[in-house]
C-alpha cells in the first residue's frame, strides 16, 4: 500500500511539473514538439519492452483488427491532448491547463453515463452541475468558452474511455499507440526538415526532444504500478495533485492572472470536486461496512 501511494504520488507530481520541461522547448512549434514526443516515446518503450522481453502481446494484436482500430482512435485522442497541452504551456495558458484536469474527473462521470450506462449517484450529479456552472460562468463573464480546458478534459476523457474498452496493459497500450503514431510523426518531421518548415535547433533543444520519450513514459508506468497497489478511491484523491501544481505554477511562477471571473469559476469547480470526493469516500466506506457485515458461508 505505501509503495503504491509513493508510485502514484510520483506520477502525479511529475505530471504537474511538466511545464518546467516543455517550457525548455519554446523554440519549437507545439506541433513539432508533439511529433518528436511520439518518435522518442516509441524509442523509449521499445527499449523497455526489449529489456523485459515483452513482445508476445503483439501477436494477439495482429489477430484482432478491432482492437487495433480502437487503439488507432485512442492514439489520435492522445496526440490531440498532447498538442493542446504543449501549446497551452508554451503560450501562457498553464492555468487553463490546470482547469482542464480539474474538470476531467467530472467529464469521466458524464462519459460513463452516456457510453457505459453507468448511473452516477445524486451527489455526483450535483457536483457535475456545479462544475458546469463554473465553466458557464467563466464563458459568460469573459465572453469566451475556456476552450483549452475543455479540449484537454474532453480529449483525455475520451482517451480514457477508449482505453477502458480497448484493454491492454499500460506499457503495452502506450507502445501500440506510439507504434501507430511514430511512423507518421517521423515522416512529418523528415518532410518538415526537407522543406524548411522546421527551423534548425541547438543541442539544448535536441536534448529535450530526446528526453521527451522517457519523460512521457515514466509517469505513466509509475501510475500503472500505483494503480495496481492501492484502491481506486486513493488514486482518485491523488489525481488532484497534478492540476493543483499546475495552478500554483501558473500563478506564482509564470505570473498568470487569477482574479475576477476565473477565480469564481475555479471556486465553483473546486467545490464540485470537494463534494465529488467526499461523496465517493462516504460511498466507499458504506460499501466496505456493508461487506463486512455480510454473513459468511460456512
Amino acid at each position: 500500500m505505501s509503495s503504491g501511494i509513493l508510485y502514484g504520488l510520483s506520477a502525479y507530481v511529475l505530471w504537474g511539473l511538466f511545464p518546467l520541461f516543455f517550457k525548455q522547448l519554446q523554440a519549437a512549434a507545439a506541433t513539432e514538439v508533439v511529433l518528436h514526443r511520439m518518435v522518442w516515446s516509441l524509442v523509449f518503450v521499445l527499449i523497455v519492452l526489449a529489456a523485459l522481453r515483452r513482445f508476445a502481446w503483439l501477436a494477439d494484436v495482429r489477430r484482432n483488427p478491432a482492437l487495433l482500430g480502437k487503439f488507432a482512435v485512442s492514439a489520435v485522442l492522445l496526440a490531440a491532448n498532447w498538442l493542446t497541452y504543449i501549446w497551452a504551456v508554451n503560450n501562457g495558458h498553464v492555468l487553463d491547463a490546470s482547469l482542464g484536469y480539474f474538470i476531467l474527473p467530472l467529464v469521466n462521470v458524464a462519459l460513463g453515463f452516456v457510453f457505459l450506462h453507468e448511473r452516477p449517484r445524486k451527489a455526483q450529479w450535483v457536483a457535475f452541475a456545479l462544475a458546469a456552472s463554473g465553466v458557464l460562468w467563466m464563458a459568460l463573464q469573459t465572453g469566451r468558452m475556456p476552450w483549452i480546458a475543455l479540449l484537454l478534459a474532453l480529449s483525455f476523457g475520451f482517451y480514457g474511455l477508449m482505453r477502458k474498452v480497448a484493454v491492454l496493459g499500460a506499457l503495452e497500450g502506450m507502445s501500440l499507440e506510439t507504434m501507430l503514431l511514430a511512423p507518421l510523426a517521423l515522416a512529418a518531421l523528415l518532410w518538415g526538415n526537407h522543406t524548411g518548415q522546421w527551423p534548425a535547433h541547438d543541442s539544448h533543444t535536441w536534448l529535450f526532444f530526446v528526453l521527451s520519450g522517457p519523460v512521457t513514459a515514466i509517469p505513466l508506468l509509475l501510475f500503472a504500478a500505483g494503480a495496481r497497489r492501492v484502491p481506486l478511491s486513493t488514486m482518485g484523491f491523488l489525481q488532484y495533485i497534478t492540476p493543483s501544481i499546475l495552478a500554483l505554477m501558473g500563478v506564482f511562477l509564470y505570473g498568470e492572472t487569477f482574479d475576477g471571473p476565473r477565480a469564481v469559476g475555479f471556486v465553483l469547480i473546486w467545490v464540485a470536486l470537494a463534494l465529488y470526493s467526499a461523496e465517493g469516500l462516504w460511498a466507499g466506506r458504506r460499501a466496505a461496512a456493508a461487506k463486512a457485515t455480510e454473513p459468511r458461508a460456512a
